[in-house]
């Protein structure tokens, strides 16, 4: 595993797919037509409010959870990486781009969010390939007991 990986996994190559694929569905939003989410602002603005929240505190846990200097290095299975495998994709992923979707409030940006999953799950296929390379059977035991970009409550 070179330092890039170590240090930034499939997160670069993910957030530019992802990017690329808002820009797309953005030019389609006026194409396609299809309706608002909510017509209610107050509405929007709170479920927008609340998962973008909840996303910069998952953001910011998983920084804290696993230091930049650890990366790659040892296996973190403890804070945020105690719920998810993924939870710096899955602040994005499963939060901020769900809340980001409410803002612009039209069903498209809600196919953009769930068009992400798979993107992501085949994005980070290599990333975990590695990991099972440096860690082995603990990383594979670890993969049972959390989910990619949703909290496993109970293990």
């Amino acid at each position: 595993m070179n330092t890039y990986e170590r240090i930034f996994g499939s997160g670069p190559r993910g957030a530019l797919i992802g990017t690329i694929l808002f820009v797309i569905i953005f030019l389609l939003e006026d194409i396609v037509k299809l309706p608002k989410i909510v017509d209610n602002s107050i509405v929007r603005f709170t479920v927008f409010f609340i998962f973008s929240f909840v996303g910069i505190i998952i953001l910011c846990w998983s920084l804290k959870s696993l230091p930049v200097n650890q990366r790659g290095k040892s296996l973190i299975t403890t804070g945020a990486y105690h719920y998810f495998r993924h939870p710096l994709y899955a602040a994005f992923s499963t939060f901020i781009n769900i809340g980001v979707s409410f803002l612009l409030n039209n069903w498209i940006y809600i196919v953009w969010t769930v068009t992400l999953f798979p993107v992501w799950a085949l994005n980070v296929k290599q990333e975990e390939a590695l990991m099972r390379d440096q860690f082995g059977n603990e990383y594979e035991d670890y993969c049972k007991q959390t989910w990619r970009f949703f909290p496993k409550i109970t293990r």
